[in-house]
C-alpha cells in the first residue's frame, strides 16, 4: 500500500504542476513594472554606493594611518558616514514604495479572486465548506501578503547587494574572491532541497487551517451554538477543534524545523569563510604572493557584505518555495471555470420592453455528478401578468426551476426565455431587472432594516421603504421596535422570526419592482392569518405582474390561474385548482394529504 503522505504530496505536485507558474506569478507584478523598475533603480543605486565603503576602509588602513594623514583620514571617514546616510535614506525609499506596490498587488488578487467566486455557479458552493472559501482568501492570499510585501522587495535588494558585491571582491583581489565563492553551490543546493521539503508541508498545513475555519464558522454561528446546547455536544465538537487545531500545530512545527540540520550546515559553511580567507592570506603573504593587509580586511568586510544578503537570499528561496503551495490554492480558485456567463453581445431589455412574459421549451437539467436527470422536457408558457403555481412532493424538481428561472443554473436542453428572449442571451443586468425572487430560507445582512432594504435599491427613499413593508405585512412590526427602521437584523436575520424574515424578504425584492416575482415557498413560515393577509397584498400587487409560486401547502395557491404539478421531474398535470380537483390525479391527492 502507497504511504498517504506519499499519496498527499504527489498529488499536491500534480495540483501545483497544473495551476502555477513563474510566468503566471510574475503577470501578478506586470502591471506595476514601472512603479517596480523605479525600486529597483533605487537598490541598484543603493548596492553601487555600498560598494564603495570597504575601498574606503583598504584606503584608510593601507594609506591613511600608516602615513598618519589625518586630513585623508577624515575625508575617508567622512565618505563612509555620508554613504551610511545616503544609503539610509534610499532604503527608506524603497520600502516605502515597494509596500505600496505590495499591497496593491494583494488587493487586485483578492478582489479577482472574490469577483472570480462571484461569478462561479450554486454548485461549487453547494460542493464547498464557506469555511474553506473564507481560508483561501484571508489565509492563503494573508500568506502571499508578506512575499510580495516584503520578500520581493528583500529578494531584489538582496540580490543586487549579492551581485554589486561579488564584483568589488573580484576587483579587489579575484583569487581570494574565487575562494570564497567555492561554498555557494552548495548552499544553494541544500536551501533548495530544504524548500521543496517545506512545499509539501506547507499546502498541507494550508489544508488543516481551512478544516479549522469551516469548523469555527459551522459551530460558532448561531444555528451551531443552539444545535451543539441542544443536543448536548459542545463537548464533542470542543474535541473535534481540539484534534484539528492540533494537527495545525503539528504542521506548524514541521514547517519551522523540517531540514534544519541541513540549514545549519548552510549557516556553518558560510561562518567558515573569513576564517578561511585569512588563513588563505596568510598562505599568500607566506609564499610571497602581493596580499597587503588592508586587502585582506576590506575582503573580510566584503565577505560579511556578502554573507548575510546571500543567507537571506537563501532563505527567501525557502520561502518562495513554501508561497508556492499558497499561490496554488488561490490559483486552483481562479481556474475553476465560470458556467454561467454574460455573452458579449447579450441583449439589454429596455423598461418598456419587459412584459414579463415567461416561456420553457422542453427543458432538460442534471446536476453534476447525478446519473438521473431532476428536469426532463419541461414545457411551460406563462402569459406576462398571469399567477402560476408549481407543485410536487419533495424531489420532484420545483426549487431547480426555480434556480434555472433565475439563471442560477444553465439548462442542459430545451430553452427558457423571458419576452421572448432566450435566457442565456440577456445580459445579468436585464435578467436581475426582471426576476425578482424570495426564497424559503431568506438571507439577511448583518445590518439595519434599512440597510437590508435598500439592498435592492441603495437610493430608496423611507417613504419607498415603508410602503414595501406595508405590502409585506412587516410594517406594522418594524415600527414597534425601539429603533424602528435602524433595528440591527443580526447574523443572518436572528433577531427576527421566520415569517418576519421572509416577509423582510419580500419587501425588498418588491422594492425593485420586477415584472416577474418568483417566491419559493416564500410563505412557509407565516401563519395562517398573516398568509391571508399577505396573499391579499400580493393579490393586489400581482396586477399587471407574472407571478410564479413554488409551494408545499396548497392553500397560497389555489386563485393561481395556471397550476403546474411535477413529478420526478416532469410535468404531470396542468390546469386550474378546480380543474385538477375534479381530475382527481396528483394533485388531488395532493391536496387530500394536507401538503
Amino acid at each position: 500500500m502507497s504511504d498517504p503522505d506519499t499519496l498527499l504530496n504527489d498529488a499536491y505536485r500534480e495540483l501545483a504542476a497544473t495551476h502555477v507558474s513563474a510566468k503566471r506569478i510574475i503577470a501578478l507584478f506586470t502591471p506595476y513594472k514601472r512603479r517596480i523598475a523605479h525600486v529597483v533603480g533605487l537598490l541598484l543605486i543603493s548596492s553601487v554606493i555600498g560598494m564603495i565603503s570597504p575601498f574606503l576602509l583598504r584606503a584608510i588602513i593601507d594609506e591613511a594611518l600608516p602615513q598618519a594623514d589625518i586630513t585623508l583620514l577624515a575625508y575617508l571617514a567622512g565618505g563612509l558616514i555620508a554613504i551610511a546616510a545616503l544609503s539610509a535614506v534610499l532604503n527608506t525609499l524603497q520600502i516605502v514604495k515597494s509596500t505600496k506596490i505590495g499591497q496593491s498587488i494583494m488587493h487586485d488578487l483578492r478582489v479577482r479572486l472574490y469577483s472570480h467566486l462571484q461569478s462561479l455557479s450554486l454548485s461549487f458552493f453547494a460542493e464547498t465548506r464557506s469555511g474553506e472559501i473564507q481560508s483561501r482568501i484571508a489565509s492563503d492570499i494573508g500568506g502571499l501578503q508578506t512575499l510580495v510585501t516584503n520578500t520581493a522587495n528583500e529578494l531584489a535588494r538582496n540580490a543586487s547587494i549579492v551581485l554589486m558585491t561579488a564584483i568589488a571582491m573580484f576587483l579587489l583581489d579575484w583569487r581570494l574572491a574565487l575562494f570564497s565563492m567555492v561554498a555557494v553551490p552548495f548552499s544553494i543546493i541544500l536551501s533548495d532541497r530544504v524548500g521543496r521539503l517545506r512545499e509539501t508541508i506547507t499546502h498541507e498545513q494550508q489544508v488543516r487551517l481551512g478544516d479549522m475555519s469551516a469548523a469555527v464558522q459551522e459551530s460558532l454561528s448561531i444555528s451551531g451554538i443552539i444545535l451543539a446546547r441542544t443536543m448536548g455536544r459542545g463537548e464533542h465538537l470542543t474535541k473535534r477543534f481540539a484534534h484539528t487545531s492540533k494537527d495545525v500545530a503539528k504542521l506548524e512545527v514541521r514547517s519551522h524545523t523540517t531540514g534544519e540540520w541541513q540549514w545549519q550546515l548552510i549557516t556553518l559553511m558560510l561562518s567558515m569563510l573569513p576564517a578561511l580567507t585569512l588563513l588563505l592570506g596568510g598562505l599568500f603573504v607566506d609564499a610571497g604572493v602581493p596580499a597587503t593587509i588592508g586587502t585582506l580586511v576590506a575582503m573580510i568586510a566584503l565577505q560579511e557584505q556578502l554573507l548575510w544578503p546571500l543567507e537571506a537570499l537563501l532563505e527567501i528561496g525557502r520561502e518562495l518555495r513554501a508561497t508556492r503551495a499558497l499561490f496554488t490554492r488561490v490559483f486552483e480558485y481562479l481556474d475553476k471555470p465560470v458556467e454561467v456567463i454574460e455573452k458579449p453581445n447579450a441583449v439589454t431589455l429596455h423598461p418598456s420592453q419587459k412584459k414579463g412574459a415567461v416561456r420553457l421549451e422542453n427543458v432538460g437539467f442534471t446536476y453534476p455528478g447525478n446519473q438521473e436527470p431532476t428536469l426532463a422536457n419541461v414545457s411551460l408558457d406563462i402569459p406576462a401578468g398571469s399567477s402560476v403555481a408549481i407543485v410536487g412532493a419533495t424531489g420532484s424538481g420545483k426549487t431547480t426551476l426555480g434556480y434555472l428561472l433565475a439563471r442560477l443554473y444553465d439548462v442542459d436542453s430545451g430553452e427558457i426565455s423571458y419576452d421572448n428572449v432566450d435566457i442565456r442571451d440577456l445580459s445579468f443586468e436585464s435578467l436581475t431587472d426582471m426576476l425578482g425572487v424570495v426564497t424559503q430560507e431568506p438571507y439577511l445582512l448583518y445590518s439595519s432594516v434599512a440597510e437590508n432594504l435598500r439592498f435592492a435599491k441603495p437610493d430608496a427613499s423611507n417613504e419607498e421603504l415603508i410602503a414595501v413593508a406595508k405590502i409585506a405585512q412587516i410594517h406594522d412590526s418594524l415600527s414597534a421596535l425601539p429603533e424602528g427602521y435602524n433595528t440591527l437584523v443580526g447574523d443572518r436575520g436572528y433577531r427576527f422570526s421566520g415569517g418576519e424574515k421572509q416577509r423582510l424578504a419580500l419587501a425588498r425584492t418588491i422594492l425593485r419592482n420586477p415584472p416577474v416575482l418568483l417566491l419559493d415557498e416564500a410563505t412557509s413560515a407565516l401563519d395562517t392569518r398573516t398568509e391571508r393577509a399577505m396573499a391579499l397584498a400580493l393579490a393586489a400587487l400581482s396586477k399587471n405582474r407574472t407571478t410564479i409560486t413554488i409551494a408545499h401547502r396548497l392553500s397560497t395557491i389555489r386563485r393561481a390561474d395556471q397550476i403546474i404539478v411535477l413529478q420526478r421531474g416532469r410535468i404531470v398535470e396542468k390546469g386550474t385548482h378546480d380543474e385538477l380537483t375534479r381530475l382527481n390525479g396528483v394533485y388531488a391527492a395532493l391536496a387530500k394529504s394536507g401538503t
